[in-house]
Formats: C-alpha cells, sequence, structure tokens
C-alpha cells in the first residue's frame, strides 16, 4: 500500500531533477556561432517549456494525491464494515506468509520491516466487499447509521364461523347474511421499520425507532388483501450504561411479553383475551442493577389513556383520562437472568389512572405480572397475567361495537358503568423448540369482566347486554424457518366469545403463512 502511494511522488521527483541537470548545462555555455543574445532566447524558451512540465506534473501530482485520498477513505470504509473479525481476511492472509517469515522479530525496529505490498487479487476483493458494503448501506441526511428491517407475509386462511376481522381476529361474532365461513387471503400484516444510531447526547448513546403496519381500513383500488399504512412505533431513545429514558408511541412496557404467531403479527394474538398490547404514546425511564448472573430493572413512566374513546367522527376528542388532565402513572420491577439459551425472567407492575367523564369521576387501577422461564425437554413457558378495573383502553377485553346515535349514550352511561367493573386476565405460552429451524406453540389466553354485576346493570342500561363478559382464544403453531431470512407457519386458532343474554359465539380458523424477513 505504501509503494502504491509513494510511486507518484517518486516520479514527479525524478522528472525535476532531469529538468535541473538539462537547464544547468545550457546556462553554462552557449553553442559555437551564437551571439549571447540568440543563447539568451533560446534558454528563455528552453525555460518556459520546462516550465509549463513542471505546472502540468503538478497538476498531475495533485491528482494523484486526491486519488490516493479517495483510496484511503474506501478502504478505512472497508476496515470498518468488517471491524469486529476475528478470521483473518485474504488480504491479510496474502500479506504475511503462512510461515510467519517476514514477521518482524522482537525488538526488531519497525523500519526495517517491508512494506506490506497489496497484488491485483487482493484489489478485487477489496473492490467485492466495497460493492457489497455499498448495497447494504441504507442512506440518510445525517451521517449516522440507519438500518431498514421488515417482514413481507403472506396468509392464507380459511375460517369457520364468522369473526370481527378477518385479517387480525381477535373475537367471535354473530353469524351474518354472508354465511358461516369463508376463504382468505392478505399481505396486510406485513411490517415495515427504520432503526436509527444517532449520536452521543450528555453521555448517552441514542437511537430511534419507527414501524408501521397496513392494517388501517382496506383500499378498493388495491383489494382486499392491501390495506393502508398505519404507525405502530415511534420513539427516541437515550441509554447509558445503567439507565435509559425513553418516549415514543410503543407498547406498554409493563407487559413485555408476546405470544408467537404468524397469523396474528401486527394485531398480537390475544389482543381480546389477556394481552395488553395497545399502542401508546408514553415517556419512561429505566434504571439497571447488574450482577454476575442476573440484571435487574426498575422501570417507571407515564402513559396517555386510550380507553372509553369510541366515536366515529375524523376530529380526535379527549379520551375521559386525557380529560383528568393526569397520565396514566405506571411501574415496573423485574429480573432477568444471562444465559439467552435458557432464558429466565420475571416481572410486576403496578399501574394508575384517574377517569373523568362528564358525569363522574373514577380512579381505574391494576397489578400485572408476566413471566418466561425454561422447562426440561427443550420447553419453555411465557405468558401475563392481569387484575383490576378500567383497563379497558389497554387492551386483553373484548370491546363493544357502538354506533354513532348510540355514541353519547356510551359516553356518559355505558363507559362508566364498564369503567368501575373488575377485570381479570391473562395468557400463556408452551413453546417446544426442535431445533434451530422448527418449533411448536400452544397457547391459551382469557379476558374477563366479572359477569354478576354486568348483567346487574345491563337491566338498567340496555347497551350493556352488547357487551361480552368473557373471551377465550387458544392457538396451536407450527413455525419452519429453512433459512435465517424465510419463515413458513401452519396454524390453528380457536374464538370463544361469551354474550349475556345468548349462549355466545365460537369460531374458528385454519391458516398458512409465508414471510421474508429483511
Amino acid at each position: 500500500m505504501r509503494a502504491i502511494f509513494q510511486q507518484p511522488l517518486r516520479s514527479f521527483c525524478l522528472s525535476l531533477c532531469a529538468v535541473v541537470f538539462a537547464v544547468l548545462p545550457a546556462r553554462a555555455q552557449s553553442p559555437a556561432g551564437q551571439s549571447p543574445a540568440e543563447s539568451q532566447a533560446e534558454l528563455g524558451a528552453k525555460i518556459d517549456a520546462l516550465t509549463h512540465s513542471i505546472e502540468r506534473m503538478q497538476s498531475e501530482l495533485r491528482q494523484s494525491q486526491a486519488e490516493i485520498q479517495q483510496l484511503r477513505e474506501m478502504l478505512a470504509e472497508v476496515l470498518q464494515a468488517q471491524g469486529n473479525r476475528s478470521v483473518a481476511t485474504p488480504v491479510e492472509e496474502r500479506a504475511l506468509p503462512a510461515d510467519n517469515a517476514e514477521a518482524p522479530a522482537a525488538g526488531e525496529p519497525l523500519a526495517q520491516v517491508k512494506p506490506a505490498q497489496i497484488s491485483q487479487d487482493d484489489w478485487q476483493v477489496m473492490n467485492a466487499r466495497l460493492e457489497e458494503h455499498e448495497q447494504v448501506k441504507v442512506s440518510s441526511s445525517s451521517r449516522y447509521r440507519l438500518t431498514l428491517s421488515g417482514t413481507a407475509l403472506f396468509n392464507v386462511f380459511d375460517t369457520s364461523g364468522q369473526v370481527d376481522n378477518l385479517d387480525a381476529p381477535s373475537t367471535a361474532v354473530s353469524a351474518s347474511v354472508n354465511g358461516s365461513g369463508s376463504l382468505s387471503a392478505s399481505f396486510r400484516q406485513s411490517l415495515l421499520g427504520l432503526r436509527g444510531l444517532g449520536p452521543r447526547v450528555f453521555g448517552a448513546s441514542t437511537s430511534a425507532d419507527l414501524q408501521v403496519d397496513f392494517l388501517n381500513g382496506v383500499s378498493a383500488p388495491y383489494g382486499v388483501g392491501a390495506g393502508i399504512v398505519g404507525l405502530r412505533i415511534a420513539r427516541v431513545q437515550f441509554d447509558w450504561q445503567n439507565a435509559s429514558v425513553t418516549g415514543g408511541l410503543e407498547t406498554p412496557f409493563f407487559a413485555p411479553n408476546t405470544p408467537t404467531s404468524y397469523l396474528s403479527l401486527a394485531v398480537p394474538a390475544f389482543a381480546s383475551a389477556g394481552n395488553l398490547w395497545n399502542w401508546t404514546p408514553d415517556l419512561r425511564a429505566e434504571r439497571r442493577f447488574d450482577f454476575r448472573s442476573a440484571e435487574f430493572k426498575v422501570e417507571g413512566g407515564f402513559l396517555d389513556s386510550v380507553g372509553y374513546a369510541v366515536s366515529t367522527s375524523q376530529n380526535r376528542a379527549p379520551t375521559p383520562g386525557e380529560a383528568s388532565r393526569q397520565p396514566v402513572y405506571a411501574v415496573r420491577l423485574s429480573g432477568n437472568n444471562r444465559n439467552e439459551g435458557r432464558a429466565i425472567s420475571f416481572g410486576i407492575s403496578g399501574i394508575y389512572a384517574p377517569l373523568s367523564f362528564p358525569a363522574r369521576t373514577i380512579s381505574a387501577s391494576g397489578m400485572l405480572a408476566d413471566w418466561k422461564f425454561p422447562l426440561p425437554a427443550r420447553l419453555q413457558l411465557s405468558g401475563a397475567f392481569f387484575s383490576g378495573k378500567g383497563l379497558d383502553g389497554f387492551g386483553g377485553l373484548a370491546l363493544p361495537s357502538i354506533s354513532s346515535q348510540d355514541y353519547a349514550h356510551y359516553l356518559y352511561v355505558t363507559a362508566p358503568t364498564l369503567a368501575s367493573i373488575p377485570v381479570i386476565g391473562g395468557w400463556s405460552q408452551l413453546k417446544f423448540t426442535l431445533n434451530s429451524r422448527s418449533e411448536f406453540n400452544l397457547a391459551g389466553g382469557l379476558g374477563q369482566r366479572e359477569a354478576r354485576r354486568l348483567r346487574g346493570a345491563s337491566q338498567y342500561d340496555p347497551l350493556l347486554l352488547t357487551i361480552s363478559p368473557s373471551n377465550r382464544v387458544f392457538f396451536f403453531n407450527y413455525i419452519f424457518r429453512p433459512r435465517g431470512d424465510l419463515l413458513l407457519s401452519a396454524e390453528y386458532r380457536h374464538f370463544n366469545t361469551g354474550a349475556i343474554s345468548a349462549s355466545g359465539n365460537a369460531a374458528g380458523q385454519v391458516g398458512v403463512a409465508a414471510g421474508f424477513l429483511f
């Protein structure tokens, strides 16, 4: 490499010496038969020609230096891309022979070490790696790293009975005039995400995440299998060695676990049956306590309340939680080990939120627990549990479908009654990992209101008859990953949604999923 960089400088020096040796004899003597004036004129012409030649060589030297600088920058990018590799690259293998014959001995001056020589094959390898680096690079307006990720997911599913949403079902509903079943396909659960790594601010490394899905409505010109882009996650994070501060739109930090299903990816499984998941604006802080084999965390934050806001208007009105002019307060204590192969984690959380309805104010509260731990024979058990009241806005319970003409009655009468009725819910999943490519999952979830109080209140409010007191869902699936960027899955799931004045509704769904991860 040093020889390549020094070659233009050597050429310039040799040319300059040739010019000097050519000019000096000419000035020492004049040819016979020429007057001093003629000799002086001829000498001036030669000097002008040589000056022009020197200027041209200087221009070529500057161009060579610019090319050398470009090569250095390209080489720095390649070395940075290959930064943490422990295996010697082909360039390193060629630069240092296998017998290590030219390696400097202990105490040998560095000046006596021969400069590394890069052959044509080495340059080809470096150029190939540089082209690969340019292919995976995502450009941004800043100089910081930006990563693109996502899942292109194709689902085909056969449904028996009726569900609330074919693409992301959560409850079973009464049979409609369209029949008692359907066969459908969709790409609407595909995901797209961006992650950016920013500068260090106040000693913390910064990052940002943005993720969208395609479940927001159905765009008719593109068919029912394609949806409209909707925002899922948008957050900014500051990370110190033992602390973090995060703000943005994300799933509740007191519900970190989620079931494994590729028929319910954009909206997680058990969304109305025990899984608290709803994306909520929040601001939270985290403090970590590291030990040799475990880590403990204390998290606390404020969340926006999204509950009981059911309106068909395009203009957003404040929710009862926002009308109280106070956020949702939440805290979580958790611990986990440092063994990724056999991960163990457990957490307990508490939440409190004042809700201001037009007629009265109610305090929502709840206790939550989450867990994940391994079992013998390649099994893993994970899940979550919650109990409280006024938690409808975070999911986990079957919500009513309110028409626009009933909205005022719902907000003044029905919603305060729901917020005062105790609820309970949770889910659990048993995972069997056959090998690095195959896994099986069996899971069930339940979201339930106190049926006795709900039934008693419905005597004074007929709209409560549309509220489901309980919703039970279970699924079984097989996931196969032939490569790291490709997955195939087959799944069966069953929905059993209760009703106050009837026997309830049931539905089943069998589906397959094919996804490409990038």
